[in-house]
């Protein structure tokens, strides 16, 4: 078994949390070689067929490429899967019924024996829970605007808090209050370091106009920040590695200023609040900026899974 991976001892019939490791991931594991985490919900629920499969196939190779191994996690059939083969990531692309696993659902998938795609505060807290250390998305989630009326917050914040890992994401969603949520993280002790840039990232775009505190310019100064935080010891909080688009992939700025401000405007007219406004949101700017949000979505998840290899490989050595 993979070092850190939980040992835990059933009690009255209790089920033990036994993830399953693929050979490729268990291996690396074992060895102490670099291993990058990536979600599964952009698979399952974030790209159309079956352009889905073909991502998250390159998405795997890109993170070989840079000199880590790849674990796609997921939870198929109520048990958790830390890598998965090339015929359990075609199951996550192509099955219609996959359900979308937050960290809070994770507890009744296994319990029911469900199968599902894991968001970034799953798979945060099931890497972190196999020894895995460093995870690559998209955009992280964050607060969402008016939350002085809805109090809608994701979940990926609170989780990130009380979770070891370092997570390389392009910001968080430009759809999101940034500045509220650059405040929330800062409350709640989650590092934010800007790679190669003094300003946040705006998913889409390159910058979403807000500072970041810290600047790093090489994946090993990013390993060393690992490094003295292990030192240090105390709370265990995330290290967000805030990695913006390039901007030759980015969002064409004035667009998306526009389309989302059409987005947000049919939001309040259709009165859609709570989980349903995020997908409407992005749905909206994928259809109006005819893909050219997604393929900027995509350009910043290639650039992320790359550079969490490299800081991957940067800590291990």
């Amino acid at each position: 078994m993979p070092p850190n991976a939980p040992e835990h001892t059933p009690e009255d019939g209790a089920r033990r949390y036994d993830p399953a490791f693929s050979a490729e991931v268990g291996d690396a594991l074992a060895d102490h070689r670099p291993v990058v985490a990536l979600e599964s919900t952009i698979i399952a629920h974030g790209l159309p067929r079956p352009r889905n499969l073909r991502v998250a196939l390159e998405l795997e190779e890109l993170v070989r490429s840079a000199g880590a191994v790849p674990a796609t996690i997921a939870v198929l059939d109520g048990r958790a899967h830390v890598g998965l083969d090339k015929t359990q990531l075609e199951r996550v692309a192509g099955d219609p019924a996959m359900r979308k696993l937050g960290h809070r659902d994770l507890a009744p998938a296994l319990a029911t024996g469900a199968s599902g795609a894991t968001t970034v505060s799953a798979t945060a807290f099931l890497a972190a829970r196999a020894g895995v250390r460093v995870f690559a998305t998209g955009g992280l989630g964050g607060v969402h605007r008016e939350w002085t009326e809805t109090q809608d917050e994701s979940a990926d914040l609170r989780l990130l808090a009380r979770t070891a890992i370092t997570v390389v994401c392009a910001g968080v969603k430009s759809i999101l209050d940034v500045p509220a949520t650059l405040q929330r993280l800062e409350t709640l002790g989650v590092g934010v370091l800007g790679f190669g840039t003094a300003h946040f990232p705006g998913f889409y775009l390159s910058s979403s106009g807000e500072p970041v505190d810290w600047t790093v310019h090489t994946p090993g100064e990013v390993a060393e920040v690992m490094r003295a935080g292990d030192v240090l010891g105390g709370p265990e909080a995330a290290l967000i590695v805030a990695n913006p688009v390039p901007e030759k992939d980015q969002l064409d700025p004035a667009v998306h200023d526009r389309v989302l401000a059409d987005a947000l405007a049919a939001c309040r007219e259709r009165g859609i609040v709570g989980q349903a406004v995020t997908p409407f949101l992005l749905d909206h700017l994928m259809r109006y900026t005819e893909g050219a949000s997604l393929e900027a979505n995509l350009a910043a998840v290639r650039g992320n899974v790359v550079l969490a290899a490299r800081i991957a490989a940067a800590a291990a050595r």
